[in-house]
């Protein structure tokens, strides 16, 4: 495990409806239609967002209650290898209604300040487990859990991703967030969250807190 800075990264990518199994993707589209977002033109289909809203802060700024973050691995490429860490894909619901790649651009990206190499995780990957906890006041609430063994595998990510190598990796100053497990209970507004990527093999456990300032809409 090692402290990374994220301040090199020059392209951001979002992996949407990256679940492995068609029947849990065609839940989550359903289960979002439910709140209006219309269905994906493709599967997985990747998000382009801006590397100037990526943070690694406790604390994030939004406009507007609907707004809530979810836990995904992150893949980042740097000059010196390949690295994996966790991060949220923060996201506008109320954005998310009429353009989900709006959704995403309005929102802080937040990334952990750890991560580990991926040739060290790489051979247990899909043992690899995904979590985070809602926080009400003193509260501790498990709000996604599950493992990575339900998404994509890393490798088909990256082969498709717009930003890849000829080496089939993410291209130098990429980093690419990779999906999510469902949210227990639903979708909900998260005011303050933890995210967790979970080795029971080696131990290990990525873990970032942040809580979230949110400004009125005014008109």
């Amino acid at each position: 495990m090692m402290q990374m800075d994220i301040g090199e990264v020059r392209d951001v990518i979002v992996a949407g409806w990256a679940g492995r199994n068609p029947a849990d993707v065609q839940h989550h589209i359903a289960e979002l239609e439910m709140l209006g977002v219309a269905p994906p033109s493709t599967v997985p289909l990747f998000y382009r967002v801006s590397a100037d809203i990526l943070t690694q802060a406790e604390n994030i700024v939004v406009v507007g209650e609907q707004t809530s973050g979810e836990a995904e691995p992150v893949l980042l490429r740097t000059a010196t290898g390949l690295y994996v860490g966790i991060g949220s894909d923060h996201t506008d619901r109320f954005c998310e209604n009429f353009s989900v790649a709006l959704s995403k651009q309005v929102c802080p990206k937040v990334v952990g300040t750890c991560f580990w190499r991926y040739e060290d995780v790489i051979g247990h990957w899909d043992e690899l487990r995904l979590r985070s906890y809602r926080h009400e006041g003193a509260q501790r609430i498990l709000y996604q859990e599950g493992p990575l063994a339900s998404l994509l595998r890393p490798e088909k990510l990256m082969h498709e991703a717009p930003m890849h190598d000829g080496d089939g990796l993410l291209a130098p100053g990429a980093l690419m967030f990779c999906g999510t497990v469902p949210a227990i209970g639903g979708i909900l507004p998260t005011p303050e969250l933890t995210i967790e990527l979970v080795d029971p093999v080696l131990g290990h456990v990525l873990s970032h807190r942040y809580s979230v300032t949110t400004l009125p809409v005014v008109a």
